[in-house]
């Protein structure tokens, strides 16, 4: 079921298609979650970070059990019009870029935590800052993510 043709209408499978539209709306989804923080609703942000994090972990999980079953990197670059040296480069590169900002992201949960049960809010000065970081290193993250789909499967 999970490797059969996706529903995106491009040469990925299922399970490619659900990942890259989860990644497509992540952004969103944070967006939605620091909303709930900038209006004082900060259980609620806590929870849906939390959620948004575990989805995340899941999809991504998803995606490297499937890259692997699937043949792996190289197997899908064989079927895209796109340079083998070019697509490493940019995987390269949204690999670090990803590992630095969930590292960041569960270093910003942890802490803010730690911050919120110590100082409440008035001590929040720098989760608001980094959490900026964290927002757009995600987002960047999920924007490269979804250009590897399209230079993989839809060029």
């Amino acid at each position: 079921m999970f490797f059969e043709p996706g529903f995106l209408g491009t040469r990925a499978a299922v399970y490619m298609d659900i990942v890259t539209l989860y990644f497509a709306i992540l952004p969103f989804l944070l967006a939605f979650s620091i909303r709930q923080a900038v209006v004082g609703r900060i259980a609620l942000h806590y929870k849906s970070q939390m959620v948004i994090l575990a989805l995340t972990v899941v999809m991504v999980l998803i995606f490297e059990i499937g890259v692997r079953l699937g043949g792996g990197f190289v197997e899908y670059v064989k079927l895209s019009n796109v340079s083998y040296d070019f697509l490493l480069l940019f995987l390269a590169v949204h690999i670090l870029i990803a590992l630095l900002a969930v590292g960041g992201w569960i270093y910003l949960i942890i802490t803010s935590y730690q911050t919120y049960i110590k100082e409440g809010i008035e001590g929040m000065a720098k989760h608001r800052r980094m959490g900026k970081w964290i927002f757009g290193a995600l987002t960047l993250t999920s924007v490269m993510g979804c250009s590897i789909y399209l230079f993989l499967f839809a060029m």
